[in-house]
């Protein structure tokens, strides 16, 4: 599927250069590419900013852009022809008011950007689409990639739009809904009973063996690329200015790395101010080398050693990007903070009750630091705060369901079941059951 109108032709792409994002060490762009051959670190995508204000600003408040989503953005992502793109219309996704959730977390302002709504469930589309695009117009004809689960099932997802093969090797434990999704889409499935780590070394030892190109996170510079639209995208909804706070939970945290990003490149062009909102970065105390470096004012972040937590995306235990998560993070007065696996799956139905929607795991994880962050006053009452939905609930290892019944569908066997039933208050008002369940 092509992004409607654009569909043939150059695309805009003001992309100049890649560069090393450790040694500033510049690249030609117009090949295929890994990591830096000096550090092992990841390669960024570079841009003629000058060129690219003189579009982007023109459409900055142009509401009638034939191309929506991710794509919208063209001028500064690396595709070069529209010819190429891969697109299931991923993006646009709304900022929603979570005011019932806000107020119980005693945030007068709070928002949510909800990337559950991507075509995949998931924020993962957004990378997919960029990396698959860029990698078929430099000669890739098949991928292959280590995942916990939802950024696997994004790749199958646009392998298929673009008739590729892609090879997917997750844990052998990840949630069975991605398993079902890479199945569905046609990528070959290879299961590990291991980590994503593991999952990385055998992705590597296939990659060389079949010519198949490497889409680990941040071991390409464009998955980073789609995901730094969810900053633009993210001025763009505030009538280009930011929040106060971001809070985001990060496995590899090539989201937080992409925002942050998108921020620089939007100052250059004179969209957006010098401002910078506290970026949080949320991990589970299981699994959280981010937040230890952090804490211990580290560069860099030793691998986590026995990683565990139900929330797959976040059972990261090592990261390439890890100086540039902590960078950031750093550089805009934020924090991080690791939650406590039993608050997860609470989180996940507290934050459903009071009207966020049904999260993923890794979501609720960034709920579940509100708290924390407010009795740390890295989060104040006045602040407008953006916490990110990264994934739609099902894309998660499902909660136990309470123990149910079931009724016949006779009428007359209905009357004990709706005795326990009490008339509604007032017009509009939801019936409440007696025993106090809503």
């Amino acid at each position: 599927m092509r992004p409607g109108a654009e569909g043939s032709g150059a695309s805009g792409s003001t992309l100049t250069h890649l560069e090393g994002g450790l040694s500033r060490v510049s690249y030609p762009a117009d090949e295929l590419a890994t990591i830096d051959p000096l550090d092992g670190r990841p390669l960024l995508a570079r841009y003629d900013l000058e060129r690219a204000a003189r579009t982007l600003r023109d459409r900055q408040h142009d509401v009638r852009s034939p191309v929506r989503g991710v794509w919208r953005w063209h001028d500064v992502l690396p595709v070069r022809d529209w010819s190429n793109v891969v697109t299931l219309g991923e993006g646009s996704t709304p900022l929603l008011e979570a005011t019932r959730v806000g107020r119980a977390y005693g945030i007068s302002r709070l928002l949510v950007k909800a990337e559950s709504l991507n075509p995949t469930g998931s924020f993962k589309a957004r990378g997919m689409s960029v990396a698959v695009s860029r990698g078929i117009e430099l000669g890739a004809t098949s991928f292959v990639m280590p995942s916990a689960g939802k950024a696997g099932g994004a790749l199958a997802a646009y392998a298929g739009v673009a008739g590729v093969q892609a090879t997917v090797v997750m844990p052998s434990d990840a949630p069975i809904v991605n398993q079902a999704e890479v199945a569905a889409c046609g990528a070959d499935l290879i299961l590990v009973d291991g980590l994503i780590s593991d999952c990385g070394r055998l992705t590597a030892r296939i990659a060389e063996r079949t010519g198949a190109f490497n889409l680990s996170t941040l071991k390409e510079p464009y998955r980073v690329e789609g995901k730094k639209t969810m900053g633009i995208e993210l001025a763009e909804d505030l009538g280009w200015s930011l929040p106060d706070v971001i809070v985001y939970p990060m496995g590899g945290g090539t989201g937080l790395i992409g925002m942050w990003k998108a921020f620089a490149e939007l100052e250059e062009m004179g969209m957006l101010g010098s401002a910078r909102p506290r970026m949080i970065g949320v991990q589970v105390e299981g699994c959280a080398p981010l937040v230890r470096a952090f804490l211990a004012g580290r560069q860099f972040a030793e691998p986590w050693v026995d990683a565990t937590t139900e929330a797959a995306g976040l059972r990261v235990p090592s990261t390439v990007g890890d100086f540039l998560v902590l960078e950031a993070i750093s550089a805009s007065g934020g924090t991080a903070i690791a939650v406590p696996e039993a608050a997860l799956v609470p989180t996940q139905a507290f934050a459903a009750r009071h009207g966020a929607g049904f999260l993923s795991l890794e979501s609720a994880a960034a709920f579940a630091a509100l708290p924390e962050l407010r009795s740390q006053r890295a989060v104040e009452p006045g602040d407008t705060v953006v916490v990110f939905d990264t994934g739609a609930g099902f894309k998660s290892t499902l909660p136990e369901l309470p123990s149910r019944r079931s009724v016949s569908a006779k009428d007359a066997d209905w009357e004990p079941l709706l005795s326990g039933y009490a008339p509604a208050s007032r017009a509009g008002t939801t019936s409440v059951r007696g025993d106090g369940a809503s």
